[in-house]
């Protein structure tokens, strides 16, 4: 991936590239409806306290601050989308959404795919891993519109092990489209969200989330699969209470950092080690930077191996 290879062996199955958690938050709209996704008492105070409501949900849902061509710019390679319909929506249209309503879905990946265009040898990871709404007619529809997007450029499902960027090089592949729904065993393209596992902390404290971390990746045993590691913290309905106007990102984020990015910085990929990693705020710290030298380390341990 760019500024990875350094005219060594092309490697991504073992390799560590970037994701953004809820890659598309940047794009949430406050006007928008709430997703069905979320509780009632989610649903009651919005209706209650309209756009004011809105306005401190955004401060919260949103994980992201670059949209889709500023991330993949910066370096981001693995996207984390969640697809919802609209309630009552005539057109039928997919949208991103996380608690609100995002970009369409086809704008996200015209966007995605204008970067590849421009970039024959970059790859990109697409992980579809929740559906709010979405019926088989929807997932018909997510279908083609991937197929009309990207076209040639959708690698269908191979061993794992065989996904190297020379591989995908030659054949000229660029996006891996990783798929959490049965319809990934009717289409070619479309790899079973099986082969995406990312365990998943659930925790507000820094201290227990890098201790889940390291004990997820040295308990990681299935092969012939990708891993992400999800260095994520996610606050509780207290959480939010507490630091209800300032947001994910300076409430939790921006604290957790230094012990998040020591962690990163301890580790290394390959086949007993980390995979992916995602992040929300991706451009905080030196986050990126620090994610792409971890694959350095794969040619240093081959030298010493030797």
């Amino acid at each position: 991936m760019e500024g990875n290879d350094r005219g060594r062996r092309p490697q991504l199955m073992m390799s560590t590239p970037l994701r953004s958690h809820d890659s598309f938050s940047f794009y949430i709209d406050e006007a928008s409806p709430v997703g069905p996704e979320q509780p009632e008492t989610v649903q009651n105070f919005v209706s209650v306290f309209g756009t004011v409501a809105k306005k401190l949900m955004r401060k919260w849902l949103a994980t992201q601050t670059m949209n889709f061509t500023s991330q993949l710019e910066a370096g981001i390679r693995f996207f984390d989308l969640r697809i919802s319909t609209k309630p009552r929506d005539p057109e039928n249209e997919l949208f991103f959404a996380h608690g609100l309503f995002s970009a369409t879905v086809r704008a996200g990946l015209e966007q995605i795919s204008s970067f590849l265009s421009a970039h024959a040898r970059e790859v990109v990871f697409l992980d579809f891993n929740h559906f709010y709404g979405v019926q088989n007619l929807h997932h018909e529809k997510l279908v083609a519109m991937l197929k009309e997007v990207f076209g040639d450029k959708l690698c269908p499902v191979v061993f794992a092990q065989e996904v190297t960027l020379q591989y995908l090089w030659e054949k000229e592949y660029q996006v891996l489209v990783f798929y959490h729904h049965p319809m990934a065993l009717e289409v070619p393209f479309l790899w079973p969200g099986q082969m995406m596992p990312s365990p998943w902390a659930n925790t507000t404290d820094p201290e227990k989330l890098i201790q889940f971390l390291q004990a997820s990746v040295t308990d990681r045993r299935r092969k012939g699969t990708f891993f992400v590691s999800q260095v994520v913290l996610t606050p509780k309905a207290s959480t939010v209470m507490k630091g209800v106007a300032s947001g994910l990102r300076e409430t939790i984020t921006e604290r957790a950092l230094p012990s998040m990015m020591q962690w990163i910085r301890s580790q290394r990929p390959g086949e007993n080690g980390i995979n992916i990693i995602t992040a929300d705020f991706v451009e905080l710290g030196e986050f990126i930077s620090a994610v792409i030298s971890l694959n350095y380390h794969l040619d240093d341990d081959e030298d010493d191996a030797t």
